[in-house]
């Protein structure tokens, strides 16, 4: 091979990754010393004109290239679950835009990652120019720690990562396996080592075995950072504390409030009670547990609080705010038992406006603790002996209000968005069984309306208070891409929104009333949640899209959000409420407090999320080769995200295991076509597929079509052309006789966008 300038150029250009002067140098045959300095003037020169650039480490890429390994922050998810990246080192003003990056899903890092994380990755040129990033690690605070399984070998032991973080396995010495056996999930701290080839790592923590159902959930919840157990002198603090007196109190005894809860529940945080005036208005109250009686500023308790932020719910176990002392005893609105509060009197008009309110401290005593299914069946008219007394003096004041509120609801065009929740079944072992649809009765949204009602009306008092500046819960409204996208995808199914103007939660709601008519509803809704921002805790008020509220903030769990807790305290403070208040150094730094909190509330929901995910894992771990129906919840280059209809359960269908065809992505339609035959995979068609691999360690599960040969498209739809030079951006998918793509072959991911909700999130 000739050494030319044009040649060289052209190698660089060629090359997947950056290439080193000794890559060059081997593939040019460049052994003398002679052709070693014309090659490095050549590179020299190439550099001087701008052709080439000269990454960090030596090696050479094309001006819009990247090295071969670098940092990226994730910039975008889009509807379908594709995850987009930019360089942490890309200067604009000399390099120009960017080039684009698409994230290449693998069975760990791909479900968990969010816009704004970062990771180490490695990267990989495409025939069109653009990048596939191929993530090593996650930069997180874990680094320097392990969380595997034990493992026995010939020469002692070694620790398996979980996740996978490391592509080695980590030697453990006899005399750091710290009682650690074959099969203990353990938590490792790494070790200094000389040769990278052979770590080492000391067990510092034995969780349990791998075998019990439990390890589960604790490898999300460690994997998170969370804890279950609270330090000694956050316990300590708790052992004195008592239900206070009356004094300085409103007393709300003789009011028949109740508590309406899941079964399940072990704490009632919330009570209502509903009356109609002689004027035709309603007098409402909604009464919360008065944490911030117990848990002050300063205290160790407060401190622990708000490290945790929130509660974090997982399918066999609570990681709770708040110790069982306050959560499930002093801070539970237990029947017939006298409990602090602090409570809003609302008084609401026949249309639900809410003409004003009064927050007060009290002492109130729960008439009933009922559940949501007891209260609708009573409502429905078959009451048992504990709702029958209520009939008339509560239940059906409540069902007065809720329709009242649920018709203002309607007006003012909150998102009316219906995403079934999911329910883990758990056997006494702790071992999945299944999964059911988690019911929902009018009494859910009952309780759903007082709580948002309670909330408006926190965010309206303390409203312009200066001195006491109020946490908001925030959401806005989608972006203009999302939305863009959302457009592009609904007009595909014959439906439109709006363009050229700010959309608003009834137009969005327009759509879905109208996609209820068609089969493929689901996926509309599952569009339109995708396109949403995340909601978040705010000093700046920017209102709540969602619920096309002007003004909201958390006011009715301070139990499990530390968000409600500060709301309590402002409006103590403010209104002269007693002890327990604001203190100045939170006004201080309470945006600060914002942030940390928001970022609290995200990472419980993915460990939530990954904690489900080991769960169906595991389920489908035993049932491998068995197949399926399921629907396409994401489509990529790299293949398709199934959702299955029985579980739930995520996985990949990697688009080089579809050896039938060269399929190609069409972004517009979200759909793999394929070439040859004009087969259309796309975004919420049914689909059939065989389970191949799937752990309840990893949370991965990776499917197969179970017929290869069926096409999976949506009924009534044309199917997407097929362009002549493959996709819509030109770049045609390989699924046979080729590498498949970047990332081909890698185990099943999950699908961003989904909700995560939490249970008990009625808020």
């Amino acid at each position: 091979m000739s050494l030319e300038l044009s040649g060289v150029l052209e190698f660089i250009r060629a090359s997947s990754t950056a290439v080193t002067k000794r890559e060059v140098a081997r593939a040019f045959g460049i052994k003398g010393g002679d052709r070693r300095v014309a090659l490095k003037q050549i590179l020299r020169q190439l550099e001087k004109d701008g052709l080439i650039v000269k990454q960090p480490g030596g090696a050479f890429s094309i001006r819009d290239g990247l090295p071969a390994v670098g940092l990226i922050e994730i910039a975008k998810i889009d509807i379908d679950g594709d995850v987009f990246a930019v360089p942490t080192e890309w200067d604009k003003a000399t390099q120009g835009d960017p080039p684009r990056i698409e994230v290449a899903p693998d069975n760990k890092h791909f479900p968990k990652l969010s816009e704004g994380a970062r990771a180490l990755a490695r990267f990989e040129r495409l025939a069109d120019g653009t990048f596939a990033a191929h993530i090593i690690r996650a930069i997180d605070s874990a680094a320097g720690r392990v969380l595997g399984i034990l493992r026995a070998t010939k020469g002692g032991a070694v620790i398996q990562p979980t996740e996978k973080k490391a592509k080695f396995e980590f030697e453990v010495a006899l005399d750091d396996r710290n009682g650690a056996v074959d099969g203990d999930l353990v938590i490792g701290e790494i070790l200094p080592a000389r040769d990278a080839r052979r770590k080492k790592a000391r067990i510092v923590t034995v969780l349990g075995r791998r075998d019990d159902p439990r390890a589960i959930s604790l490898i999300s919840l460690h994997e998170a950072g969370l804890r279950e157990e609270f330090p000694d002198r956050v316990n300590a603090e708790t052992h004195s504390m008592r239900v206070p007196e009356l004094a300085g109190r409103e007393d709300l005894r003789s009011i028949p409030l109740v508590t309406i809860d899941g079964p399940d529940a072990r704490d009632f945080d919330d009570a209502v009670f509903a009356e109609k005036l002689d004027n035709g208005d309603y007098h409402l109250i909604v009464a919360i547990a008065d944490v911030a009686f117990y848990v002050r500023h300063g205290t160790a308790l407060d401190q622990e609080a708000q490290r945790r932020g929130n509660s974090t719910y997982f399918p066999d176990r609570v990681v709770p705010m708040l110790p069982e002392a306050l959560s499930n005893d002093l801070c539970s609105l237990r029947p017939k038992e006298p409990r602090a509060t602090m409570a809003v009197h609302l008084w609401i008009d026949s249309n639900g406006g809410l003409k004003k309110y009064k927050f007060v401290r009290g002492l109130m005593q729960s008439v009933a603790r009922l559940t949501y299914e007891q209260v609708q069946t009573a409502k429905d008219g078959s009451p048992d002996d504990l709702t029958r007394p209520l009939m008339d003096s509560v239940i059906a004041p409540l069902y007065e209000v809720f329709k009242i509120l649920d018709r203002a609801r309607a007006v003012r065009g909150a998102l009316e968005l219906d995403i079934p929740e999911r329910q883990i079944l758990i056997d006494d072992k702790g071992n999945m069984i299944g999964v059911k649809p988690r019911a929902r009765f009018d009494s859910h949204k009952l309780i759903e309306e007082f709580m948002i009602l309670a909330n408006v009306a926190a965010a309206s008092a303390l409203q312009g208070k200066r001195d006491f500046p109020c946490v908001y819960r925030v959401h806005d409204g989608p972006s203009y891409e999302k939305l863009e996208s959302a457009r592009e995808f609904v007009e595909g199914f014959g439906l439109s929104l709006p363009k050229g103007q700010v959309v608003k939660p009834a137009q969005l709601n327009q759509i879905l009333k109208q996609a209820a008519k068609l089969p493929y509803s689901h996926l509309i809704s599952q569009v339109i949640l995708r396109c949403q921002s995340q909601a978040h805790y705010s000093t700046d008020n920017i209102g709540h899209f969602g619920l096309a509220l002007e003004k909201y903030a958390h006011f009715t769990s301070p139990i499990r959000r530390y968000s409600d807790l500060l709301v309590h305290r402002a409006l103590i403070g403010a209104f002269g409420l007693g002890p327990g208040g604001l203190a100045d150094e939170e006004k201080v730094r309470i945006e600060e407090i914002c942030q940390h909190i928001s970022g609290t509330e995200r990472t419980s929901m993915e460990a939530e999320r990954n904690a489900v995910d080991r769960f169906t894992g595991a389920f489908l771990s035993e049932r491998i080769g068995a197949t399926f129906a399921g629907k396409i919840s994401g489509v990529t280059r790299f293949g398709l995200f199934v959702a299955l209809d029985e579980t739930g359960a995520d996985g990949l269908v990697p688009a080089r295991s579809m050896r039938d065809d060269y399929y190609f992505h069409d972004e517009r339609a979200h759909a793999l076509i394929g070439r040859r035959h004009g087969r259309v995979f796309r975004l919420g068609a049914p689909i059939v597929v065989r389970v191949v691999e799937a752990s309840g360690i990893t949370g991965s599960s990776l499917f197969e079509l179970a017929d290869p040969l069926a096409g999976a498209d949506l009924p009534g739809l044309k199917a997407p052309r097929i362009p002549k030079g493959g996709g819509r951006d030109g770049r045609p998918y390989e699924g046979r006789g080729g590498k498949g793509g970047p990332g081909g072959g890698k185990k099943g991911g999950k699908n961003r966008g989904k909700s995560g909700k939490r249970r008990k999130d009625r808020d």
